[in-house]
């Protein structure tokens, strides 16, 4: 079979990513059986290329070799051409990824180019952003090809005899198996990942490490929790300058809110612009947190600010949530968020403009390749008024003035591509951080959002028994992930403390026992990435550490032991506790790359204190917006009203005692109930952090 033959498949896909490559002259095929068989009949090496619709280098080397006829012809003549949406296909991203970091012995990343037998669909050489012509020390890309398919004809007896090693390697990333139970009060691991965050802290500019910056969430929360069991000024200091800095410079737009994805530098002052649902939805409750923990009123501000620009721009009329908004306009990175001085100085009135560009700092030197602006606080707003002669008042009165004008012009450029498919996982994120957010901070608006999504999430991506990961146009795909499943029962479960309705607990039992029964590896412990009919190809994934978002392990650890709690159900949480068993061994090595699966773990062994609050609507509320004041993050309370229906036995026999009552237990042990509201201050201030 001559594969130069085939044609370019990927114009009705419904992945954004995959339609903007159906124009290419690549014969471009998705990841379906069809594509697997003309490789395997035409026993051509696959060429696999995972990318996503945000991704900026993605679209440097499409536009580079994708789009070039010369390139194109000797992929389609050497190879079949595959094309995979990361975040349509988290698995096959996952894998490959894996078996990048094993051949490569470095991390991978996005675009991945990765060239696999087409026979078992095992890896033997990889990359990720190759050039069309040789720079940055990378071979040029169509040389690259005729050198890789080349080695693969040459050694190819070689190479089918080392592939059962790769997968066994890569199957062996799951099997971390228990360092002792999890009936401990240990708190080792903790401890060694607060001090390995104290060491990779950045004590001139807050976060982590050096460029490229990532926001790293996780681990500054871990900081903000600080030590088990005792305050950590230390800590809390180093939580609070990271969130400063990532808020106060180029990481945050300052115009509409939310973050973009990272800092090419380590001073956070140029961003690589893309903006990610999931970034935002770990930052936004982050940062209501740190306004409960420290009191800085600029924490509360931007976690609002981020929250109305996902409800602005991110939020689907239907309900739910988009996926990315694209680096580039018009094939430039940035544009849409980029100045000049003169443009501001021109357009905004005169007052209005000098406190704009002595904030902004537009009165320095440019900061985007010596050309253009990217705002970011330059000055603090005190020295800007008393540099102008006016009041603070004043002054931060034309700062939003400034803000609205600059708002309204940048809204006339170009804008950059938005993904607006739905991810259930990403969605899941952001319906936890919009409920906490939400209910922390009294934003109303916030919770209506996160009901509106998971009202969509059980209409169009559950169908009675199980979820799809992703659907866009009306097409949904036919099976979740593991994420899919926890991040979505947490969420439920963090809008259930926002707003109790009955029809979310069902929903979330019903998640719960379908992640149970189809992902939970019955020998070992802990949760595989896909179901056990799911047909991923070398092997099932199994992680527990973090990468930019939160360990899918860790998470549904989390979310059973607090249904359990919730409901007093003994088998959900034995399932919770033996996945944090699990990843002990993965803990045990750098336990700073695992903050969700520590928090897991604190919770498995130190269950944190739950209150359910019963009651008559009025004096509940009271009671419930009381609770929200305390800066308690493992603490979690649930006003369930007294006409509730359908509650599970134990719930249901705790029925109200005169206007308002109190249950407080932790794990499945508790007190005696309290109804009055000393006592009820009692119970708060011994479950606050």
């Amino acid at each position: 079979m001559d594969t130069t033959d085939l044609s370019n498949r990927l114009a009705s896909e419904t992945s954004p990513y995959l339609r903007q490559h159906a124009d290419n002259p690549v014969a471009w095929q998705p990841w379906d059986d069809r594509a697997l068989r003309e490789a395997r009949l035409a026993d051509k090496p696959i060429l696999l290329s995972v990318g996503y619709s945000a991704c900026h280098w993605c679209h440097v080397m499409a536009h580079e070799s994708f789009e070039d006829r010369h390139v194109a012809a000797v992929m389609n003549r050497l190879f079949v051409c595959i094309k995979v949406d990361r975040e349509e296909r988290p698995d096959l991203d996952r894998v490959y990824q894996a078996a990048h970091n094993l051949l490569a012995r470095r991390a991978g990343g996005w675009p991945l180019t990765m060239f696999l037998a087409p026979d078992d669909l095992t890896p033997f050489f990889g990359g990720t952003y190759f050039p069309k012509k040789p720079r940055f020390g990378l071979p040029a890309f169509p040389d690259l090809l005729e050198q890789v398919e080349h080695y693969f004809r040459e050694h190819r007896a070689e190479l089918t005899a080392q592939a059962p090693q790769l997968r066994e390697a890569l199957r062996a990333e799951g099997r971390a198996n228990p360092r002792g139970g999890t009936q401990t009060t240990d708190t080792s691991e903790a401890l060694r990942a607060l001090t390995e965050l104290k060491g990779q802290f950045d004590r001139a500019n807050g976060g982590f490490g050096g460029a490229p910056k990532f926001p790293h969430p996780g681990g500054v929360r871990r900081l903000l929790l600080g030590s088990p069991g005792k305050p950590d000024p230390e800590a809390l200091s180093m939580a609070r300058a990271s969130l400063r800095a990532m808020a106060d410079r180029g990481l945050y737009d300052h115009l509409e809110g939310g973050f973009f994805r990272y800092s090419v530098d380590a001073q956070w002052h140029i961003p690589h612009f893309e903006k990610m649902l999931y970034d935002n939805a770990q930052l936004i409750p982050l940062y209501a947190e740190a306004f409960l923990a420290t009191g800085d009123n600029r924490f509360r501000d931007v976690a609002i600010a981020s929250g109305d620009w996902v409800l602005g721009a991110m939020q689907a009329p239907e309900g739910g949530y988009y996926a990315t908004l694209d680096a580039d306009s018009e094939g430039e990175e940035g544009a849409f968020y980029l100045w000049q001085r003169s443009e501001v100085e021109a357009r905004l009135g005169a007052d209005e403009a000098a406190v704009a560009v002595a904030y902004f700092g537009l009165d320095l030197p440019p900061n985007f390749e010596g050309h253009a602006h990217h705002l970011m606080i330059a000055r603090p707003l005190e020295e800007v008024a008393a540099h102008l002669g006016v009041s603070g008042d004043l002054a931060a009165q034309r700062l939003a003035q400034a803000g609205v004008q600059l708002t309204a012009i940048r809204a006339t450029r170009p804008k950059p591509a938005r993904d607006d498919k739905i991810l259930t996982a990403w969605n899941g994120l952001m319906i936890k951080a919009l409920a906490r957010a939400g209910r922390l901070l009294g934003i109303t608006r916030f919770v209506d959002s996160a009901q509106r999504a998971c009202d969509r999430m059980r209409r169009d991506l559950w169908d009675g028994t199980r979820l799809a990961a992703v659907t866009k146009d009306g097409r949904t795909s036919p099976y979740g992930y593991l994420d899919d499943y926890a991040f979505l029962l947490d969420g439920v479960l963090e809008l259930m403390m926002a707003r109790w309705r009955d029809a979310d607990l069902t929903f979330a039992r019903a998640l719960a026992a379908r992640m149970i029964a189809d992902f939970a590896d019955p020998e070992e412990g802990g949760f595989y990435f896909t179901a056990s009919d799911h047909d991923t190809p070398l092997y099932r994934p199994k992680t527990f550490s973090d990468d930019a978002l939160p360990s899918g392990n860790a998470v549904a650890a989390s979310a059973l032991l607090r249904l359990a709690h919730l409901l007093a159900d003994p088998a959900l949480e034995a399932h919770a506790e033996r996945a944090v068993a699990a990843g002990k061994g993965a803990l045990a090595h750098y336990p700073s790359m695992h903050t969700t699966l520590i928090e897991a773990w604190e919770d498995a062994t130190d269950p944190p204190p739950i209150i359910i609050l019963r009651g008559a609507a009025d004096p509940l509320a009271q009671w419930q917006e009381r609770a929200r004041k305390d800066f308690a993050p493992r603490r979690s309370v649930f006003a369930i009203p007294e006409d509730a229906r359908d509650l599970p036995e134990g719930l249901a026999a705790r029925a109200p005692a005169g206007p308002v009552v109190a249950y407080a237990c932790q794990g499945l042990r508790c007190e005696a109930p309290v109804t009055d509201e000393q006592a009820f201050e009692a119970l708060l201030a011994r479950t606050a952090l």
